[in-house]
């Protein structure tokens, strides 16, 4: 077995690494720091370390150079955001064995990982083959996700999603509404382990409050007034799939503790039934509201919070990823294009502009919704005016 130590600041990224790591049979260790995990190699021994390059103080890269000179044999791999080809070369000339690009591909990282303590003598003279997990983002749209967005809010998002993908931790996803919560839920899904099984959603808003323990947990025959037969629940529905509990804020007190127990025991009972159901659901759930003032107000129950958020992914709203707004225009675009049967419209370069300069306290919801009421009432060029119709109509809406 060996003991791997990873350096990031970010605890959420250490914590599924460690995760994954230990899933595949390995020690691990994690510190926040360069200076901390610096104080751990030079008192443990540690058959890898795996360090990103951007740390606090010290970099991920001045660290490289100060275990070379004193333990030079241990593998060494770095992470990095922007792993370009001088990046790639620059690390290995120091002594790193592998340069691994966000957003890490987990199969790719647990190859390499393996590779790496398998054999240490690498051949230096092709250094740029260690850039793994090439970007699939270039150009603003993933071709086998649909991310859209290259902000540094939306890197951060897509590096969580194939961080959390493989493991079985619970996520909280985090936003207001229209940012694509949901979108992210759905991605997590499509790239784990559990892709090829059912994805469940539960709109826990949109369920009465006495019937949202029915809709979870399932329900016996005559257990209530219209229960005519046995009906299995949304539990039971994701098994060794992934439950998506959207709008988890809103879900009754009542309901909520069952919710914990059935993640702490993993197993549920029907309403109205005394049998014991084993399931292995991995629980994704979303909110748009501040769950710790939901909690201090007696709304949420903490402990279920803290069962939940293993892992926390932020989405942010359209406003602070204004530069990712000429992709999502564009996105929208020629798919309304092409659903409309029409021939593929162009945005003026004002019309972008505009558009990027409107509050748009919707996201990205509104953002579609906007350039399909502009695809409807423009001519062949969305113009600037077009848009500013648009803010107008909106402005005497909410005025």
């Amino acid at each position: 077995m060996s003991r791997i130590i990873v350096i990031d600041d970010t605890r959420a990224i250490t914590g599924v690494l460690k995760n994954l790591l230990e899933m595949d049979d390995h020690l691990v260790d994690v510190a926040g720091s360069a200076e901390e995990g610096l104080e751990m190699i030079r008192i443990n021994l540690y058959d890898l370390i795996i360090s990103d390059i951007m740390l606090p103080v010290m970099s991920g890269i001045e660290l490289l150079s100060i275990v070379k000179l004193e333990q030079p044999d241990i593998p060494f791999m770095i992470i990095s955001g922007h792993a370009s080809i001088s990046v790639a070369v620059d690390v290995i000339k120091q002594g790193a064995v592998y340069v691994l690009e966000k957003p890490l591909d987990m199969n790719i990282l647990l190859k390499q990982v393996r590779y790496a303590l398998n054999d240490t003598s690498i051949d230096k003279q092709k250094p740029i083959r260690r850039l793994a997990g090439h970007s699939k983002q270039k150009s603003g749209v993933c071709k086998e996700s649909p991310m859209i967005g290259n902000c540094k809010h939306m890197q951060r998002v897509k590096d969580m999603i194939n961080l959390t993908s493989l493991s079985n931790a619970r996520v909280l996803i985090l936003g207001e509404n229209g940012t694509g919560k949901e979108l992210v839920a759905r991605e997590i899904h499509r790239l784990s382990n559990r892709s090829n099984r059912a994805f469940v959603e539960v709109n826990c808003a949109a369920i009465p409050s006495e019937l949202i323990e029915s809709e979870l947990f399932g329900h016996e025959k005559g257990s209530f007034t219209g229960a005519y037969k046995q009906k299995k629940g949304k539990f039971e529905l994701a098994d060794n799939g992934t439950l998506f509990l959207d709008e988890i804020g809103d879900m009754s007190l009542s309901a909520q503790s069952k919710v914990l127990r059935a993640l702490q025991e993993k197993r549920i009972s029907h309403v109205g039934g005394d049998k014991d159901i084993e399931v292995n659901v991995k629980v994704l759930a979303a909110t748009n509201k501040d769950l710790i003032r939901e909690i201090e107000q007696g709304r949420f129950r903490e402990d279920l919070y803290h069962r939940l958020s293993v892992v926390i992914i932020r989405v942010p709203s359209l406003n602070q990823r204004v530069e990712d707004i000429p992709l999502l225009a564009e996105h929208f675009l020629k798919k309304l294009c092409d659903e409309y049967g029409i021939e593929l419209k162009k945005f003026s370069d004002k019309a972008i502009n505009m558009l990027k300069s409107h509050n748009w306290s919707g996201n990205v919801r509104e953002l579609g919704n906007a350039i399909e009421r502009l695809i409807v009432f423009s001519g062949d060029e969305i113009s600037e005016n077009d848009v500013q119709i648009y803010v107008n109509e909106e402005y005497d809406r909410f005025s």
